[in-house]
């Protein structure tokens, strides 16, 4: 896959093949991080089809604003949780209740500056590993699927557990951080995999492309503006998210990472590859952290 494939062009040229999805009426949609970017387009995604979305946000203002845009508006709800807080996540848990056909992990942060949560956790490793992992074991015996929405900073980073939960202050780089902790996410989809039965509950990532979103621009910014002409729209970006929540196809494979409706390689760079002790020790590590065991 060469660096165009992650452009728009790239996008354009695999959707020739696309085939429409199939309608989800009845089915609910949990998206987080749903107010802009990815979240909102793939929640629209999923309304179109006639799920029911229910939009987990940080504010609820612009939650209602997305949910009052939605196709068939009364149907959906906003669910107000801050993921840098477990504590938040678990009343999410509580708050929610019924059958699940989707839970998308899109939320994610990428802090300019090394910043503790309350409960004593690094940002970035809270919002984009604790609580996607949190949430999982308390949604999953009722999920059919889970999508974990990931980046190709992920590529650069081989796993790295210790540095992962302890990176150093005077030397932290957000952008490090971030790749870190989306290489996490790859793994840990696998290891979901492996310790879910895939008749009840599949588990996959994806990765959007280069998709021009809020959090991008604001987060790389020289990046952002060198790449915009051939930055995906957010719904080019979402579209896998929308077709791997909808889809039959994904229901025959589990533990898979995904671009354009299509299969992946986890690993393109030598020495990325991690030890089987250090998968572990990143399963056990969050297992404790989030408190699910």
């Amino acid at each position: 896959m060469g660096p165009l494939g992650y452009t728009n062009l790239g996008y354009r040229l695999r959707a020739r093949t696309f085939r429409p999805l199939p309608r989800m009426d009845g089915a609910t949609a949990v998206v987080t991080g749903a107010t802009s970017g990815l979240g909102r387009a793939a929640a629209h995604g999923f309304a179109r089809l006639g799920a029911r979305v229910v939009l987990v946000v940080r504010d609820a203002e612009r939650g209602e604003r997305v949910r009052a845009g939605l196709p068939d508006a009364g149907a959906h709800v906003v669910a107000r949780a801050d993921l840098s807080s477990l504590a938040d996540a678990w009343a999410l848990a509580r708050s929610l209740d019924g059958p699940i056909e989707v839970l998308v992990h899109n939320a994610g942060v990428l802090p300019p500056a090394y910043t503790i949560t309350p409960e004593g956790h690094e940002l970035t490793l809270a919002v984009n590993v604790l609580a996607p992992f949190l949430l999982t074991a308390l949604f999953h015996e009722r999920t059919r699927r889970v999508v974990t929405v990931t980046s190709g900073g992920m590529y650069a980073k081989k796993l790295d557990v210790a540095t992962l939960l302890s990176p150093d202050p005077e030397r932290f780089s957000g952008t490090r951080a971030y790749a870190h902790t989306k290489r996490a996410e790859v793994v840990l989809t696998e290891l979901w995999a492996a310790r879910l039965d895939p008749a009840r509950t599949v588990v996959h990532a994806m990765h959007p492309g280069w998709a021009d979103t809020p959090g991008l621009a604001a987060s790389l910014p020289g990046f952002h503006r060198i790449m915009k002409p051939v930055l995906r729209d957010p719904a080019a970006g979402a579209d896998t998210v929308v077709w791997l929540g909808a889809a039959p196809e994904p229901l025959d494979t589990t533990g898979r990472l995904w671009l354009d409706r299509a299969p992946q390689r986890t690993h393109l760079l030598p020495g990325t590859r991690e030890s089987a002790s250090e998968r572990t020790r990143l399963w056990d590590a969050c297992a404790a952290l989030a408190g699910a065991t």
